[in-house]
């Protein structure tokens, strides 16, 4: 591993489970582990670059550490990785990712090169995917007519449309060759 090898927070109380998203990422990051919230906190430096963490825990809730996470203005990408399925309460949680447990090694990867990726975009791009991230969570878990009677919902789609129509003025404005080297570097992650 170089200085450059983007560094990954596994945040679980289940030891079982760190270890087995440590085995899955570490040949390609450097690993950093926590067994609950204040471990979590306590490692927490400018080196970490993705934390994946668990929403319920002891001690400081996954809620709890993502809003400390944010306060401290931490440079980081955070993807909860829970067994949680998701509520109307996600829409105001600033993550970048949602993950329902149980997760194979292949969405744990691609989840995390998306997070490494994203790092290395402006704040309304990763806002934009954070929204997305919601949407997509929430879609998949509730019923056409729970969507429709829910303003946090609504609010989100808003908000997407807000930041689509933002995107798409920025990328009108790029030069062709700038807008394909920018899709290829977020998707080739």
């Amino acid at each position: 591993m170089t200085d450059e090898t983007p560094t990954v927070l596994i945040v679980d109380d289940d030891e079982d489970v760190v270890d087995v998203y440590a085995l899955a990422l570490g040949g390609t990051y450097e690993i950093v582990k926590a067994l609950d919230g204040e471990e979590a906190l306590s490692l927490l430096d400018d080196t970490v670059d993705v934390v994946l963490l668990d929403r319920r825990m002891p001690g400081p809730s996954g809620r709890d550490v993502l809003a400390e996470i944010r306060d401290r203005e931490a440079d980081v990408r955070v993807a909860m990785v829970t067994a949680v399925d998701p509520d109307f309460d996600i829409a105001t949680m600033p993550f970048d990712g949602y993950v329902t447990k149980p997760v194979d090694d292949e969405e744990l990867r691609s989840t995390v090169s998306r997070l490494v990726s994203l790092s290395a975009h402006d704040d309304q791009t990763r806002e934009l995917f954070a929204v997305a991230e919601k949407l997509a969570a929430l879609e998949a878990e509730k019923t056409a007519h729970e969507l429709s009677n829910s303003d946090d919902y609504a609010d989100l789609r808003d908000r997407a449309a807000e930041l689509d129509a933002a995107a798409t003025e920025t990328v009108g404005e790029m030069e062709p060759e700038t807008f394909d080297r920018v899709l290829s570097e977020f998707h080739d992650g």
